[in-house]
């Protein structure tokens, strides 16, 4: 059976997010003194935060928010040896763990109690309350490319051989090279072992990259020509650094990927994290992040000022974006770790 959007996009994805017309039960009102834990990552993320949301809350309900900060596994970690005593009321989580955690009971289902919810695309509407949409797709050097990549089956072509940096394992990028490899050539999902022996046509790698900084290092040294990462990351990186760096608009879709509050069940903060998540999901929240970072707005009714559109995803661009099954890929993870470990790392 091949594997096409439909697949992608509908399996095991419903149940993960809530009917709109659940109604949690009363919480009371904010209070003077109330103190809300935000999780997030640090740097522009973290600058964004406090310059637009924490005011608003502080100003309305001389609440204080305290800031958790760095990378998705530590705190993603301690929120589930804290499930149903969260320390934490706001989490912030990528697509394919947002989506565990509501299955896991460590984060709420999302629902109309966050007033925006309505404003939000549907693919944002799963594991919680996505924040931004961050397409992953296949980036290159233009001067090595014979002709444009215009599929992600391009990366086959012989120009590239020796000169991919594979990305490491199975964070965002990893399944995303692996999951449109399978949608390309017509695997399905359930056929890992055959992806991995067609990525491994791609062998000998440039090597086998494990970040931005690193994958941008590759591409300013020679070591590697072509790879799979962020869109909105590399477009940074190609206007500062490498003008002929490429992000590739491959017929078949980029792999959407996406940032997602959270809320943890338990908290006692409840009306607060639904406030802050509101803001986070207003037009003046959505265009700076698109202006700070290119993180294309997961809300319909922003309009994109001119000095960010065409770099962002917006409208029936949305559309395009491939979903994955994460209900299936989380539960194969450790097991498809260790192939890509044996298969393509060795």
């Amino acid at each position: 059976m091949k594997l096409n959007r439909r697949q992608f996009t509908g399996l095991g994805l419903a149940a993960l997010a809530a009917p709109a017309s659940i109604i949690r039960p009363a919480h009371a009102q904010p209070k003077p003194g109330d103190e809300l834990v935000v999780g997030i990552w640090g740097g522009a993320q973290e600058k964004i935060v406090k310059q637009y949301i924490e005011p608003q809350l502080v100003e309305k309900y001389g609440c204080k928010i305290s800031y958790v900060l760095g990378g998705t596994t530590d705190r993603r970690a301690r929120a589930y040896a804290e499930r149903g005593r969260p320390s934490f009321d706001v989490l912030y989580l990528n697509i394919y763990e947002s989506r565990q955690a509501v299955a896991d009971g460590v984060t709420q289902a999302p629902t109309a109690a966050v007033e925006r919810f309505d404003q939000l695309y549907p693919l944002a509407q799963k594991g919680g309350y996505g924040v931004a949409f961050n397409p992953c797709t296949v980036v290159y050097d233009g001067t090595a490319a014979k002709t444009p990549v215009k599929s992600w089956k391009d990366m086959w072509n012989p120009e590239w051989k020796g000169r991919i940096a594979w990305p490491n394992g199975l964070g965002a990028e990893g399944i995303s090279a692996l999951m449109m490899t399978a949608k390309s050539f017509g695997y399905d999902i359930t056929e890992f072992d055959k992806v991995l022996e067609k990525v491994a046509e791609l062998k000998p790698f440039a090597g086998i990259q494990s970040s931005q900084a690193q994958l941008y290092d590759m591409f300013d040294q020679d070591v590697a020509d072509l790879s799979v990462e962020f869109a909105s990351f590399t477009r940074k990186y190609a206007e500062t650094r490498n003008p002929d760096c490429v992000i590739a608009e491959p017929e078949e879709g980029m792999a959407v990927t996406m940032n997602v509050a959270c809320i943890t069940e338990g908290t006692k903060n409840q009306k607060l994290a639904e406030e802050w998540i509101n803001l986070h999901l207003s037009p003046e929240v959505m265009i700076a992040y698109a202006r700070e970072v290119y993180y294309s707005p997961t809300v319909k009714d922003v309009e994109m000022p001119d000095d960010v559109k065409g770099k962002v995803i917006t409208g029936g661009q949305v559309n395009d974006l491939v979903d994955f099954d994460w209900d299936y890929i989380n539960a194969h993870r450790a097991e498809w770790q260790a192939k890509f470990d044996r298969v393509l790392a060795g």
